[in-house]
C-alpha cells in the first residue's frame, strides 16, 4: 500500500469536510446575527397566502437552495475533484453532477418533510414540541433504513439478482448460520461510478438484502467475499443498526431540545415572534448541529466498538483469518485506506478501526 498517497487523500478530504462544517456554521450564524432570515421570512410569509406551513416550505427552500450555492464547489471538489485526482473516479463531471442532482433533490425533499413536522409539532405543542418531533424523526429514521435498498439506492445504482449460483448459496447459507434472515444477494453496480469495493447488508426486517459491488466480485476470491459479508451480518447479528439508531434518536431528541432552549431564550432578542417562527431555523439548525457535533466523538467511538465486535464474529463465523487479512489489505489499497492514522485523527473522524489495528487483531485471533 502506497501510505502517502492514502495519507494525502484522506488529510484533503479531511480538510474539505472541515470547510464544509464550516461553510454551514457560518451561513447560519450570519442568517441569524444579521437579520437577514427576517427578510426571507416575511417573503415566505407573503407567498403562503396566511398559510403556515407553507411558509416553512418557502423559509427552507430559500435557506436550501442559499446552502447549496456555496456548498456545491466544496461537494464537486470531493465528490468529483479529489476522486479523480487519486484514480478512483470513473464516471464523467456531467454524470456527476447527475448524481449530485439526484442527492440534493432527494435531500431537499427529506428536509422540508422534517421541517414541516418540526414546526407542525411547534404550533400544537409549544413546550414540548421538542419531544414530539424527536419521536417523529426517530420513525422516519426508521422507515427511511427499510425503504433505503428497495427505494432510495436504485435512484443511484442499478441492482440486480446475483447470477453466480454457487457464490449466492454460500453466502444465502452464511446467513442462515448467523441467524439473519435476507431476502436475496444482488449485484451492485458500484464499478461505473467508483473503482472502490464494497459490500453491505442493506434493509432491516422483510427488505433486508445482500449488497455486494462489481469492483468486489470481479477482483475478490469466494473466501474474502464470505469474510467480508460476516462481517457486515454481524451488524445485524448484534442489532447495531438498532442500537444506531437509538442513539441517533438521542442525538435529535437532544439537539431539539437544545433548540428550543436557544429559541425561547435567545430568538427575541434576534427578532423572532415566538417559536414557531421560520425565521428562527438558522438558530434551530445551529443548536441542534451542536449537539451532534458536540457527541460526534461519543458516537464514532460506539461505531468502532461496533466494527470491532463484527470483526471477531467474521473471524469466529468463518474461521479464515487468512481470507480476513488478504480481504482488508485488498479494500485498503483499493479504497485508499489510511493505515496507521494519529490517535486524533481517529477520534475525531474514523467510524472504523484503523487497518493497522484490524490487521493486528486478524494476528492475535490467529
Amino acid at each position: 500500500m502506497n501510505e502517502d498517497k492514502s495519507a494525502r487523500y484522506h488529510r484533503l478530504k479531511r480538510r474539505a469536510d472541515i470547510l464544509s462544517v464550516a461553510w454551514s456554521t457560518v451561513l447560519l450564524v450570519v442568517l441569524v446575527v444579521s437579520g437577514w432570515m427576517l427578510h426571507v421570512r416575511d417573503a415566505a410569509v407573503a407567498l403562503s397566502h396566511g398559510w403556515p406551513a407553507l411558509a416553512v416550505i418557502w423559509s427552507v427552500l430559500a435557506l436550501f437552495l442559499i446552502h447549496e450555492a456555496g456548498s456545491l464547489p466544496i461537494a464537486w471538489y470531493t465528490g468529483f475533484a479529489l476522486e479523480r485526482r487519486y484514480g478512483m473516479a470513473r464516471q464523467g463531471s456531467r454524470d456527476w453532477l447527475r448524481d449530485h442532482l439526484k442527492g440534493t433533490t432527494l435531500g431537499l425533499v427529506l428536509a422540508l418533510v422534517l421541517a414541516t413536522i418540526v414546526y407542525a409539532a411547534m404550533r400544537a405543542w409549544p413546550a414540548w414540541w421538542w419531544l414530539a418531533a424527536g419521536a417523529i424523526t426517530s420513525a422516519l429514521i426508521v422507515l427511511l433504513a427499510n425503504l433505503a435498498p428497495v427505494l432510495l439506492l436504485p435512484i443511484f445504482f442499478h441492482l440486480e439478482p446475483l447470477d453466480r449460483p454457487s457464490l449466492r448459496a454460500r453466502l444465502e447459507d452464511l446467513a442462515r448460520r448467523a441467524g439473519a434472515r435476507v431476502v436475496g444477494v444482488f449485484r451492485w453496480d458500484l464499478g461505473a461510478k467508483t473503482s472502490k469495493a464494497n459490500a453491505a447488508l442493506a434493509g432491516i426486517g422483510p427488505t433486508r438484502r445482500i449488497l455486494i459491488a462489481d469492483t468486489m466480485l470481479d477482483h475478490y476470491s469466494e473466501d474474502e467475499i464470505e469474510v467480508v459479508l460476516a462481517h457486515e451480518l454481524a451488524h445485524h447479528v448484534h442489532y447495531d443498526i438498532w442500537s444506531g439508531i437509538a442513539l441517533e434518536t438521542v442525538l435529535v431528541v437532544a439537539g431539539f431540545a437544545l433548540a428550543h432552549g436557544a429559541l425561547v431564550w435567545l430568538g427575541p432578542g434576534f427578532g423572532l415572534a415566538g417559536i414557531g417562527d421560520p425565521a428562527g431555523l438558522p438558530l434551530l439548525l445551529l443548536a441542534a448541529g451542536a449537539v451532534s457535533l458536540a457527541l460526534l466523538p461519543v458516537a464514532l467511538a460506539l461505531s468502532r466498538r461496533h466494527e470491532r465486535r463484527a470483526d471477531r464474529f467474521a473471524l469466529d463465523l468463518t474461521r479464515n483469518p487468512a481470507a480476513f487479512t488478504s480481504a482488508m489489505r485488498r479494500l485498503g489499497a483499493q479504497n485508499l485506506a489510511e493505515e496507521q492514522p494519529s490517535r486524533v485523527v481517529r477520534w475525531l473522524f474514523y467510524s472504523h478501526p484503523p487497518l493497522a489495528e484490524r490487521l493486528e487483531a486478524a494476528a492475535r485471533w490467529r
